[in-house]
């Protein structure tokens, strides 16, 4: 019997068609047949505001989603920090991949380093930032900074760097590294995701199939990554608790060590407003989860 082609839907970004084409490529060792089709989300469509002051939740991922309920497509491929963490009822996460490094880069132009400053950036610099989690924690250590915003995907961000917009601009790590881009000309500081913790599920893809669909999902369980699935569950779980989405400045990071789940904290009411950082560990994560958000609301 013919096995149909499998549509993987995604954004059309550099990033997002190299993670989806990274699904593709692990499905076609299955001798699965596979191709993508582009969909435009809210996020792509609306460049002019910040993700902190745009409108509602799955700014990246809704249209996507959409298509997947619809029969357009039969997969869909996620940043997975992008994802709401309530999905559809016929829908559900039949794989995580791997996880990239969830670091941040803090990428500076030469002329703004100064080696004698936090992170190497030179005081009352300009960052770009249209994330309220890198925006708080950046003031965090360093109050004399000037956050602006800056969208657009990563290449658009890195020349709007070059073109000296900013003095520094702050991306994630993963990305960057997917695409395998010439940093050469730019100060890369790579910063700690105990220092400076990533969002929830940052450096990881989300697979996405239809809940009834059998077929689909037994041949994307065999791309799961467990060890991955068990901390980021941690992850999105304080995300989903606390109701948040881009608004809310919020970076939690979680690794499992013989068995001791380790979670690193960063919090704020606003971006603009004091952050708090803490860690927590237990052997169990739903353990864990209530110890921080027993953290969270003192």
């Amino acid at each position: 019997m013919n096995q149909k082609k499998i549509i993987i839907g995604t954004r059309g970004s550099d990033l997002a068609l190299w993670q989806a084409n990274f699904v593709k490529s692990e499905l076609e060792k299955m001798n699965l047949e596979c191709s993508l089709h582009i969909i435009k989300t809210q996020g792509d469509n609306i460049q002019h505001l910040s993700l902190d002051k745009l409108e509602g939740k799955g700014f990246f991922t809704k249209e996507i989603e959409e298509a997947l309920l619809n029969n357009e497509i039969d997969v869909a491929v996620h940043s997975h920090k992008d994802l709401e963490t309530q999905q559809p009822e016929a829908l559900v996460i039949a794989a995580v991949s791997s996880r990239a490094d969830a670091s941040e880069y803090l990428l500076i132009r030469k002329e703004s380093i100064d080696e004698t400053q936090k992170f190497s950036l030179k005081k009352n610099a300009v960052v770009g930032t249209s994330s309220a989690r890198r925006k708080a924690q950046i003031l965090h250590y360093r109050n004399d900074v000037t956050i602006a915003d800056i969208r657009g995907n990563v290449p658009t961000r890195v020349q709007k760097l070059r073109d000296k917009n900013y003095d520094a601009i702050l991306l994630a790590k993963a990305g960057v590294d997917r695409l395998g881009l010439d940093l050469s000309d730019l100060n890369a500081q790579i910063l700690s995701v105990y220092e400076f913790v990533p969002a929830p599920a940052q450096g990881v893809l989300a697979i996405q199939c239809r809940k009834d669909d059998a077929a689909i999902r037994h041949h994307l369980s065999q791309l799961n990554n467990e060890y991955v699935e068990q901390t980021i569950f941690v992850e999105r779980t304080v995300l989903n608790r606390l109701q948040g989405g881009c608004h809310l400045p919020l970076g939690v990071f979680v690794e499992n060590k013989e068995g001791i789940f380790k979670a690193h904290v960063s919090i704020a009411k606003e971006w603009n407003a004091p952050v708090r950082m803490f860690q927590k560990q237990h052997t169990s994560s739903l353990e864990l989860v209530e110890m921080i958000l027993s953290e969270i609301n003192k």
